[in-house]
């Protein structure tokens, strides 16, 4: 058993160890994996969330000693959907690295009066950023009151609204339905299955959908959808004329209905409360 860091904006994973196959999902900057297997210039690889897949070996950085001290490190997180780290703490500074929203940095000590941020990469550099671009993580779901976690998870989803879909994408530069739902509960502490379903060993069990709520998700044939209340949701979808992030509604009268989605309904699931 090996642990590699991710040390490219978004490091692929491929359901094979080959270029221009299927995207089965995208890990991301400062994220620590574990090393599976290696078939040429690739990697299989296990995320944090417990999800596989084969990655370019260049996006990882596997020497062992830098990985375990990365996991030991503090880290800050993204918020923004897309930042650099420059080399000096100026606007004019060189890009060191860029990375999208949920990637991980260390951080040096506090802002300075400008607001600029040192950071640790993980492979050693020293850069900055501001400090409103970064956020620490979530601490643990299960010590947030419910009303405000719901309402953290709903404001993580719509921060991806105009996002382009992509298959097995999880970042704001292209994200799928999955990837979208997954990405709006793992900021904020809570990992659920990284597909669109509802799978054994994760947090999410299956509720009515008269007992849905804000924060709850809708499941389709390969689909999912965050339930925003009322009748609305948020999803990222590859339907024709409505592609990427948007908003739909269950309601008929409703300019945005989804009669489609809403007569092929399979299930409601929550995190909240105790399994039936």
């Amino acid at each position: 058993m090996s642990f590699a860091v991710v040390v490219s904006d978004i490091a692929p994973l491929y359901t094979k160890p080959e270029p221009l196959c299927e995207l089965a999902d995208e890990a991301l900057y400062g994220m620590v994996v574990e090393v599976l297997a290696r078939e040429g210039m690739y990697c299989r690889v296990r995320t944090h969330y417990r999800y596989e897949g084969w990655t370019p070996a260049r996006c990882l950085l596997e020497d062992g000693a830098p990985a375990a001290q990365w996991q030991s490190v503090p880290k800050l997180v993204v918020q923004k959907p897309y930042i650099d780290v420059l080399n000096e703490p100026k606007v004019q500074g060189g890009c060191l690295q860029s990375m999208p929203r949920g990637a991980f940095l260390c951080p040096e000590g506090g802002p300075d009066e400008n607001q600029w941020q040192p950071v640790r990469l993980a492979d050693g550099r020293l850069g900055y950023t501001k400090a409103t671009y970064l956020a620490q993580p979530a601490p643990a779901w299960e010590s947030v009151g419910e009303d405000e976690l719901r309402q953290r998870l709903c404001g993580a989803a719509l921060s991806y609204l105009g996002a382009q879909y992509r298959w097995g994408g999880k970042t704001p530069l292209g994200i799928d339905c999955s990837g979208l739902v997954s990405m709006a509960y793992l900021l904020n502490g809570v990992i659920i299955y990284r597909d669109a379903a509802i799978k054994p060993g994760f947090a999410l069990h299956e509720i009515s959908f008269e007992a849905a709520k804000p924060g709850d998700l809708l499941f389709f044939p390969g689909h999912v959808a965050m339930y925003l209340g009322e009748g609305r949701f948020v999803h990222s979808t590859g339907h024709t004329g409505t592609e990427g992030v948007i908003l739909s509604s269950l309601a008929e009268e409703a300019p945005d209905y989804r009669a489609d989605l809403k007569e092929s309904m399979t299930a409601v699931a929550s995190i909240f409360g105790a399994p039936q």
